[in-house]
């Protein structure tokens, strides 16, 4: 069914806000639960692993106002659409399940929120868990985001059942006992509990008001009225200096009418929206603060999340911030994410086009409702795009600007795949660039030298997602197989061979002998060639076929197939042939001479890829996660702290040993740490480990 009538007329009714939380907070429900108090005959969505993936969005009729509620996946590994909804949204609604209370990825979320001064609200769900208790609960958001937390509504039980609230400011209650809710006068005791709770939050608002007369007429015992301690709430939580708790019952939608008048009234609109833009001359980058809301400006838009489908094609969900976009719209559409994180992404290349605006619908329960165009404030659904992909500007081609893109966490997890026939080969390449257009936390890599195509996700259940939706979606079937490493071989030691290409088989021969020596050098240094012929025993001519021999030997390995590296060969005699010595004959044997002195015994190593990864996380774990570290072969290197009382420590690891660190981090942190990881060099493999790999060289060369 559509939600018809919900597409508000003027930028003031506009209330586009966020829930958010952990998995098994109760949020997809609670969303589910505002959508059925406002369209009748509505009975949810169904729950499938793409739902719970992904960001939902709806605009619900609220009084007068519209309010664009988005629900944001609370697992971890879908932090992209996360994103997309903290982008969309004007305010935040934290959902936290009273019996599990806050995790850590919840609390990086909400600093994350206030560094960007983002209002926000609570709602407490589960409140009738044998486990939950409303008090204890709040006393844990407020030892962690402070005082400002303070709750505008007071659960009422029944047994053990949620069955209303006390309203702190209007001293009355919200009882749902009867199946609908039903405003009533609060009872002796029921004040009694109301007055325990409401001086802290008349306190709170006074501390955050700008009328400074407030506190001195509250301190004389002077009744504050009704009107002005909503006034003074309301700009307390717009500005982001005051968060509301208000307790929600999942299971019979109790609180659903006091969480929705809350956006309603004291959720900032459009208007307020905080919007950092950017001018882009010469490489530079000029940041500044855009003035937003106004329908009839400049248009400022960003695609904050885009989807794909083989017989659809491209769909792109918009937030307006400023001007109106229109139907068939020709547009400027950039991106330009390298200048802020520094890297160059080969899936989202910095790029500068024009687009035409396809069909457009405001996302609506049941079905979108099809609109001309968008204004200020809204967002918008957009089909057939072509070229604006997540996080891309939208903007007018006369005053064409560059939104600040946002933060996202690099994906960590490698996941190895091949294509399972030779029909899914010819297909796979055009379905990994839908999923990486579609997903900006996905990167897709093919290893030059492993020839592997790796998947780099956000974790196990990122990896399910992306599986399924390549066999689903794009009738691609895939095998997961091993991550190869890409190792190296050198010399630790000095050694000398001969090299000597020799033949005669009528006619011209071939014929070229030489001698080297190969020292070690030090990481990094590459490969050094140093003629020390004398004498013309080599004539110069065939000097440099020794040198391309023995580079071309380097390329393929000698002891495992592993590319050589960190070597110094001296040409230092040789022997030729006036007739039968030729260019290949001289780069034959240098190749030979090359083989001959990696074969004397201790020689030569493989080299491991070794990262450089710091890792950050709660004080609590750093034991944990150093005695992890070394377990993994790692070398530490030190560590540091921040100003929130994390640990970061700095380490050396091999990076075989980090394929599934992503999983194992958030196992050992709960969930507190993150790691970030760089290419650091190459050292000696253990001998133990050398040996596995060369024998499996050798029987993979078997055939």
């Amino acid at each position: 069914m559509s939600s018809q009538a919900n597409i508000p007329q003027s930028v003031s009714s506009i209330r586009n806000v966020v829930l958010v939380g952990s998995s098994g907070s109760g949020k997809t429900t609670l969303y589910e639960h505002l959508l059925k108090s406002r369209v009748s005959g509505y009975r949810g969505e169904k729950m499938d692993p793409e739902r719970s993936a992904a960001l939902a969005v709806a605009s619900i009729p609220v009084g007068s106002s519209t309010i664009t509620l988005l629900d944001a996946p609370g697992h971890p590994d879908f932090v992209g659409e996360l994103r997309a909804g903290l982008r969309g949204a004007d305010g935040a609604i934290f959902v936290i399940s009273a019996s599990d209370g806050v995790d850590a990825a919840t609390e990086a979320l909400w600093h994350e929120c206030a560094a960007v001064g983002m209002p926000r609200g609570i709602a407490i769900t589960k409140l009738d868990d044998g486990r939950s208790d409303f008090d204890t609960v709040l006393a844990q958001v407020q030892d962690l985001w402070g005082t400002a937390v303070q709750p505008a509504y007071v659960p009422v039980k029944q047994g053990d059942t949620i069955c209303g609230n006390l309203s702190l400011v209007s001293q009355s209650v919200h009882d749902y006992s009867s199946g609908k809710r039903v405003r009533r006068d609060a009872t002796s005791d029921e004040l009694a509990t109301i007055e325990d709770y409401r001086s802290a939050l008349i306190e709170g608002i006074i501390q955050e008001s700008e009328d400074d007369s407030l506190m001195d007429r509250y301190l004389e015992g002077d009744t504050l009225k009704e009107d002005e301690l909503v006034e003074d709430l309301t700009k307390a939580i717009y500005t982001g200096r005051f968060f509301p708790v208000i307790p929600v019952n999942s299971l019979n939608e109790v609180g659903t009418e006091e969480l929705l008048t809350v956006i309603k009234n004291a959720f900032p609109n459009p208007t307020r929206h905080h919007l950092a833009v950017s001018a882009v001359v010469g490489g530079a980058i000029t940041s500044t603060q855009a003035n937003v809301g106004d329908p009839d400006g400049s248009l400022i838009a960003q695609v904050i999340r885009t989807t794909s489908d083989q017989f659809a094609g491209r769909g792109s969900l918009v937030r307006v911030f400023n001007g109106t976009i229109h139907l068939d719209d020709t547009v400027a559409v950039s991106g330009h994410r390298s200048l802020f994180t520094g890297k160059e992404d080969p899936a989202h290349p910095d790029h500068d086009d024009t687009d035409k605006v396809g069909p457009m619908s405001i996302p609506g329960v049941g079905e979108n409702t099809s609109v001309p165009q968008a204004g200020a404030g809204q967002i918008v659904f957009i089909t057939k795009m072509t070229k604006a992909e997540t996080s891309d500007t939208l903007s007018s081609k006369d005053s064409p600007v560059l939104v600040n893109p946002w933060n996202l966490p690099e994906p960590l997890l490698p996941v190895a795949i091949r294509a399972a026939s030779r029909n899914d080969e010819d297909k796979l390449p055009v379905a990994l660039n839908r999923l990486a257009v579609e997903d900006t936390t996905v990167r897709v890599e093919t290893d030059p030298e492993t020839k592997q195509t790796i998947l780099w996700t956000m974790g196990q259940a990122h990896i399910d997602l992306l599986l399924a939706r390549l066999k689903d979606r794009y009738g691609v079937n895939v095998v997961s197989e091993p991550i190869k490493v890409a190792l190296r071989e050198t010399f630790i030691a000095p050694a000398s061979a001969d090299g000597a290409h020799v033949k005669q088989s009528g006619g011209h021969g071939q014929y070229a002998k030489c001698t080297i020596e190969v020292e070690p050098l030090e990481r990094g240094a590459g490969f050094e060639f140093v003629d020390k012929i004398v004498g013309g025993v080599i004539p110069r001519q065939f000097i440099p076929s020794v040198e391309k021999g023995l580079r071309a030997q380097l390329e393929k390995g000698v002891v495992a197939g592993f590319p050589m590296v960190d070597i110094r060969v001296s040409l230092v005699f040789g022997k030729y042939h006036p007739v039968d010595s030729s260019d290949m004959a001289f780069q034959m044997a240098g190749a030979q001479a090359l083989r001959e002195a990696a074969a004397k015994p201790g020689a030569t190593a493989l080299l491991e890829p070794i990262d450089k990864v710091t890792v950050t996380v709660d004080e609590q774990y750093m034991g944990a996660i150093m005695t992890d570290l070394s377990g993994r072969r790692g070398q530490l290197v030190g560590t540091d702290a921040d100003d929130n009382h994390h640990a970061i420590i700095h380490a050396l690891v091999p990076q075989s040993e980090l394929s599934k660190y992503a999983i194992d981090l958030r196992g050992l942190a709960r969930g507190s740490g993150s790691f970030t990881r760089q290419f650091h060099g190459y050292e000696i493999l253990p001998p133990m480990i050398a040996d596995q790999m060369k024998a499996a060289s050798a029987q993979a060369a078997k055939g």
